[in-house]
């Protein structure tokens, strides 16, 4: 019996979250998604694609930027709605069917987030047309960010389950950011540990996803230093840009599985904390 009561209860609360989003002006993060990816897209400019070190740092500002709309899409949502939980639990609310009326709604609108992100890519950025997997880069670059978007969103959701108040979700997110950014492997090259912690960030798999559609290892991509100085040559090839399916499937899988914990942990805490209840 509970499965079928969770089942009935989502398309209630995706109907409830849809006139919160309309009602509470929460529409807006689309028209900011869009300003994001214009002012990011602008900077990188068409010269992405000349040498390695653009390219990567190109793909690390698109990554950021997918990252930054997905969590601000939900990372004050559920923690403004805990008293009302709380309450509507005691009346039969499933958790798990609040979670994945977030999960679904979310969906629809990271993926419009995505298409927009991918279009004024396309204006600002000459993506070379040749896929790994399909006919066109295009629609891997587009699978790619909108895993990054929703993924992150849901890990808005997240840590919006476990946060006591909006200001405590909003005080934690400047961190999460911090890490992401850090553990992408681009600003700074890890060891150790910190290598290892890296495999549970999505920056780290949106850049092997992003660096392996744009082959980063392409000897027709030389450093900027190799422009200036002839003599110096590519380093060898990075494992984690391989232009290969195996690599892009695998890096697509990671980025989902993070993402699926995130749900699990956002139903379990949500749980524990109307145990009570």
């Amino acid at each position: 019996m509970l499965m079928p009561a969770v089942i009935k209860q989502i398309p209630v609360y995706v109907s409830k979250n849809y006139r919160l989003f309309m009602n509470q002006g929460d529409w807006k993060n689309i028209i900011t998604a869009a300003f994001i990816s214009f002012l990011v897209c602008m900077i990188v400019g068409k010269d992405m694609f000349t040498t390695y070190d653009d390219t990567k740092s190109g793909f690390f500002a698109i990554i950021s930027a997918a990252i930054w709309i997905g969590v601000f899409n939900s990372i004050q949502r559920v923690c403004k709605e805990h008293d009302t939980i709380t309450s509507e639990y005691r009346a039969g609310l499933k958790i798990s069917a609040y979670v994945l009326s977030h999960v679904v709604f979310d969906f629809v609108l990271c993926l419009i987030q995505s298409i927009i992100l991918v279009l004024i890519c396309t204006i600002f950025i000459d993506f070379p047309s040749a896929g790994i997997i399909f006919g066109s880069s295009i629609i891997e670059y587009l699978i790619t960010l909108f895993l990054m978007i929703w993924c992150s969103d849901m890990m808005g959701i997240m840590i919006s389950s476990i946060a006591s108040t909006p200001n405590a979700a909003m005080t934690t997110m400047p961190f999460v950011l911090i890490m992401q950014l850090v553990m992408g492997g681009v600003l700074f090259e890890l060891h150790g540990v910190f290598k290892e912690f890296a495999n549970i960030t999505f920056s780290k798999w949106g850049m092997s996803a992003l660096g392996s559609i744009g082959d980063l290892n392409s000897k027709n991509l030389p450093y900027k230093l190799s422009q200036a100085f002839p003599n110096v040559v590519r380093l060898e090839a990075e494992q984690a840009y391989e232009a290969t399916a195996h690599n892009l499937l695998n890096s697509w899988m990671c980025i989902g599985a993070i993402g699926l914990v995130c749900i699990i942990i956002s139903i379990v805490s949500l749980k524990i904390r109307n145990r009570g209840s």
